[in-house]
């Protein structure tokens, strides 16, 4: 496998082998090959007697290391997920082998010793058929579920005794979640379940060394469960029999570097072709996970209401109008709530920044730059009112629709709304987190945390009250996963909750319904209704394709395949064209293959034609 770069050269290549590098050749090795007169990477796939090319052919230049990086099923899994998002091999293989470092070749993970821990699955009795789905792992075999998380449960303790049920049985299990925050917690519960050795944590994030050994601790045998971020869906486990997934709608596990593979889908390819079990939970769920429950491809792990009902904090929705008056950002309710809290408050406030935007006082008309008309912020109190865009000081200011001179915010981030929170709780601690300043727990005690979303710390027996401030500038982002996205993270706060607790949402109680019932699979059963109804994922397949306007305005005349169709192209920045256009092609999902496929033999004709490539992306968590 030549790592030339080019689409229309994604194949095998045949080479000779010199009898000086025969005994360090080995399928799944690194090596150095003259390609198109340069000297470039590569892996060898297969050692063979004989060869089907024509002509002469060129000789191994090295062998980097002997040591086998490349696993056939991993071979197979890339290959099926540069397939899936119409890339190529050498891109996906880029994701999925980190970085060679000598230095850790050199040493030697020292495997467990002694028979495995006695585990305890009675965490998994609170959800129907959890026990029975544990046992299987234990027996062998090969269930599949979609499991709905309650609050009140470490969700890294249950899914440790699922891969330890899964190592009685002789397999090895990859486990997923989202950044290497979580990572480190569920670390130190897999080392406590599981015990010392049995383990490792593959994240990008890391030493090249540690990432690397890892890596090698994986592929030689020495452990057989790997704990990570996107990356580790790749991870050369022995013997896998189970893959596993925390929160998968959280937009981490999507890459961002080509062919931009969904870890979610790495693990369900990698699932199909492997043959193994499959552990998909969160505190949320989303319309993939309910496509795959409705289509009866996986079951469900769930509580039964009376226990979820009792597992969430009783949630109090209010617009905060009082007697017909307008509604004010800090209800009553909310101010109670406060008040008669024994333990840390948490408030979730959508955005960091302390005024984002401004508008006139007067008139309510957006205050724009002279200069450029881009926006006009305040990044902190003691910083000027400037343009957002050119970063002009635009201080003094006047509104050029009433002259005004008085500036308002619409829009109130987590640091401007910790000043005011201070003022009204003099005699409550404000804690912030958020943007680079991300806390991972604070201690227990009265005090406020303010955070914004996916930013919030834990606390040693849950928040007393949890408080969501300002939902409907969540949902105010166009974005079409933006109701699932914007649940996914409210629901993941109100888990945060401790026995007992209550919680208070400012916004629209029709809105907020799943979070009042509890309910985040009805939610995910309404959202794929949804997306039926747009033709949009997991119901459709979809892709966008970025480029030059001329070259997209002759791909929309194209016949892609029988029923796609073909929305733009359009400008992908609505402020400037200079990003070029995007052409959107949506198809029914049983002709997703088919479309990648179209998508592959694109980008090959242009790689042929030395043109400049496009952006092609399958599947995009937003448009």
């Amino acid at each position: 496998m030549v790592d030339s770069g080019l689409a229309h050269l994604d194949r095998l290549f045949d080479y000779l082998v010199p009898t000086t590098l025969a005994a360090k050749t080995v399928p799944g090795c690194r090596v150095k090959v003259r390609f198109a007169g340069r000297l470039v990477d590569g892996f060898v796939v297969e050692r063979v007697d004989a060869t089907e090319h024509v002509g002469r052919l060129a000789f191994l230049a090295k062998v980097v290391s002997p040591e086998p990086v490349l696993h056939p099923e991993v071979l197979s899994l890339a290959r099926a997920v540069a397939d899936r998002y119409a890339g190529t091999l050498g891109d996906v293989l880029r994701l999925a082998i980190p970085p060679r470092h000598a230095r850790a070749e050199g040493l030697r993970a020292t495997p467990a010793e002694g028979a495995l821990p006695v585990g305890s699955a009675a965490g998994w009795q609170t959800y129907a058929h959890g026990l029975g789905f544990v046992a299987a792992l234990r027996a062998g075999e090969r269930p599949r579920a979609w499991w709905g998380a309650i609050p009140g449960q470490d969700p890294a303790q249950l899914v440790a005794e699922a891969v330890l049920a899964t190592l009685g049985s002789g397999r090895g299990a990859v486990v997923c979640v989202p950044d290497i925050r979580d990572v480190a917690r569920w670390d130190a519960v897999f080392t406590e379940v599981l015990g010392e050795g049995r383990h490792v944590a593959l994240t990008a994030a890391g030493e090249a060394a540690d990432r690397y050994a890892a890596f090698l601790a994986a592929s030689r045998g020495d452990v057989q469960v790997v704990l990570g971020t996107r990356a580790a869906a790749f991870a050369p486990v022995k013997h896998l029999g189970l893959v596993a997934m925390w929160d998968d709608g959280d937009d981490l596990f999507a890459e961002p570097r080509s062919p931009y593979p969904h870890a979610r889908e790495v693990l369900l390819l990698r699932a199909t072709a492997q043959d193994t079990a499959v552990l998909m939970g969160g505190y949320a769920r989303t319309a993939e996970g309910q496509s795959l429950v409705d289509s009866g491809w996986c079951s469900e792990l769930v509580a039964d209401q009376r226990a979820r009902r009792k597992a969430w904090p009783r949630l109090t929705v209010t617009d905060g109008s009082v007697d017909g008056s307008a509604p004010v950002r800090l209800p009553q309710e909310a101010f109670r709530a406060i008040r008669g809290a024994d333990g840390a408050v948490l408030i979730q406030v959508p955005r960091r920044g302390y005024r984002e935007s401004l508008s006139c006082q007067t008139c309510r008309q957006p205050a724009r730059c002279e200069a450029c008309q881009g926006p006009l912020g305040q990044p902190s109190a003691s910083a000027p009112v400037a343009c957002r865009w050119c970063g002009r000081d635009a201080s003094p200011w006047a509104c050029p629709h009433c002259q005004g001179t008085e500036l308002r915010s619409p829009v109130v981030g987590a640091l401007r709304t910790a000043e005011e929170f201070a003022r009204a709780f003099p005699d409550l601690e404000v804690v912030t987190s958020g943007g680079q300043t991300i806390l991972d727990r604070v201690e227990p005690g009265r005090r406020l945390v303010l955070a914004t979303p996916g930013a919030e710390p834990h606390v040693p027996g849950g928040y007393a009250v949890v408080i969501l401030l300002d939902t409907w500038l969540m949902l105010a982002r166009e974005d079409v996963r933006v109701e699932e996205e914007s649940h996914r993270r409210w629901f993941n706060a109100l888990a945060l909750a401790g026995p007992g607790a209550i919680a208070v949402a400012v916004g629209d109680a029709q809105t907020l319904q799943a979070l009042v019932r509890a309910d985040p699979a009805g939610f995910a059963a309404r959202e794929l209704a949804g997306r039926a109804e747009t033709h949009l994922p997991p119901t459709a397949r979809l892709a966008t394709v970025d480029g030059p306007d001329e070259v997209l305005a002759n791909l929309a005349n194209r016949i892609w395949t029988p029923n796609t169709e073909i929305l733009g192209p359009v400008p992908v920045d609505a402020r400037s064209t200079e990003a070029g256009e995007r052409l959107i092609l949506r198809a029914p999902r049983r002709e997703g293959a088919d479309l990648a496929a179209a998508l592959s033999a694109l980008a090959a004709e242009r790689s042929a034609a030395k043109q400049p490539g496009l952006r092609i992306q399958v599947d995009p968590l937003s448009l």
